[in-house]
């Protein structure tokens, strides 16, 4: 059974400001908190049914994870899915540690992406591409968000984020002419995708789902990329686009 006090302590866990505080968030259902008992993330806590710890019990025991036996109702109410059947964790946060595109390596930098489900989806999308290194803008979406987490299906695991002055990475990166690398920007009147030669280095920068990438970091775009559109609807979304980008880059470099 939870106690008062953890119970409230998981809910506390919800905001941003208290996952800061704690250096604390949630990762909810089977699959997401079988994938972080095999990470290298710290967990403080597994709060589970007993179905889930019997059949998981190995990954806990290999952990020395604390666990606390709870009813499906008690995890609802705890955590913030309408439906767990399963098992929620709460893990200790990560080092914001600087990142850095390395030569033959492609990294994301995310410029203001605000929606948690993008965010989430951005990871995921990251992870299935071969991409670990994502660098956020302050004003990105927290990616402890547990909506964040929900929607990466366990790609957090295997990906790893920095928040910061992203103009300043690209400016040094400038700066730094004999390693400088490309630097690809979704565009509206950018170059076709299908038809550029993506080289094997570099970042591509995502931007806003409403307003793009601000004026600010535009200046440091080496390679301004578009995708074409056929029919007619208005716009892509900011994951499916980072999707299509990736598959591109990857398309290219996979004939080299």
């Amino acid at each position: 059974m939870l106690s008062k006090n953890q119970l409230k302590y998981i809910q506390s866990l919800h905001q941003k400001k208290h996952r800061q505080q704690q250096g604390a968030f949630l990762v909810e259902g089977a699959k997401s908190v079988q994938e972080v008992l095999q990470s290298d993330f710290q967990i403080e806590l597994v709060v589970a049914t007993e179905a889930f710890y019997k059949e998981n019990a190995h990954l806990t025991d290999l952990q020395r994870t604390p666990v606390e036996i709870a009813s499906v109702t008690d995890l609802e109410r705890a955590g913030t899915l309408e439906s767990n059947n399963a098992a929620l964790a709460v893990v200790r946060t990560k080092e914001n540690r600087p990142l850095l595109a390395e030569p033959g390596e492609i990294a994301l930098i995310l410029d203001d992406i605000r929606d948690p489900g993008n965010l989430g989806t951005i990871l995921r999308i990251a992870d299935w591409y071969g991409v670990r290194k994502i660098l956020c803008s302050e004003t990105t979406a927290d990616v402890y968000n547990p909506k964040v987490i929900s929607a990466s299906k366990g790609s957090f695991t295997r990906v790893q984020w920095w928040y910061g002055d992203v103009v300043q990475v690209l400016r040094q990166s400038g700066q730094q002419r004999s390693n400088s690398l490309a630097v690809y920007g979704a565009f509206l009147d950018g170059d076709d995708v299908h038809t550029l030669a993506f080289g094997k280095s570099g970042y591509l920068v995502m931007g806003n789902e409403s307003n793009g990438i601000r004026s600010e970091l535009a200046s440091f775009i080496t390679q301004r990329v578009t995708i074409p559109r056929y029919g007619d609807a208005e716009s892509l979304n900011v994951g499916i686009a980072t999707a299509v980008l990736l598959d591109n880059i990857r398309r290219v470099n996979s004939g080299q």
